[in-house]
C-alpha cells in the first residue's frame, strides 16, 4: 500500500532518516515533496481565491450528486459566498442554512457601511 508520503520522490517515511526526531522526519518528507505547479510564481498564481466565474460549474456538480440527499449549494449574486441548505425532501422545508439568512443580512449592511466607520477628515 503506498500513501502521498512514500510515493514522494520515492522516499519511504522510516528510510529518511532513522535516527531524526518526528519532526526533522516530517519536515524532509515535505521538503521532498513535489510543489503544485514546479515554481513560485504558479504556485502563488493558485493561491489566489476563485472568481464567482470558476465556482459556477464546480458547484452545479456538486449540487446535481448531492440533491438526492437533500442538499444544496448556492452563490450568492451580492458577496459571492457559497451558500450550503440541508431541504427536507418530502415538505421542501430549509432545514438547516449555512450561513443563516441573519449572517447574510448582517454581511450585507455591513458592507453598506464601509468606508462610512472611519472618518478620515477628522
Amino acid at each position: 500500500m503506498t500513501s502521498p508520503l512514500s510515493d514522494a520522490k520515492g522516499i519511504s517515511v522510516s528510510s529518511v532518516v532513522p535516527e531524526a526526531t518526528p519532526r526533522e522526519r516530517k519536515e524532509n518528507v515535505l521538503g521532498a515533496l513535489p510543489t503544485a505547479g514546479g515554481n513560485l510564481a504558479d504556485a502563488q498564481s493558485h493561491a489566489q481565491a476563485p472568481s464567482q466565474a470558476d465556482l459556477v460549474e464546480p458547484v452545479q456538480r456538486v449540487n446535481e450528486v448531492l440533491r438526492q440527499y437533500g442538499v444544496s449549494f448556492e452563490i450568492n449574486q451580492e458577496s459571492s459566498r457559497v451558500i450550503t441548505r440541508i431541504v427536507d425532501q418530502e415538505s421542501g422545508e430549509v432545514l438547516r442554512q449555512i450561513p443563516p439568512e441573519e449572517v447574510l443580512a448582517i454581511s450585507e449592511r455591513l458592507e453598506e457601511f464601509q468606508g462610512r466607520l472611519i472618518d478620515l477628515e477628522a
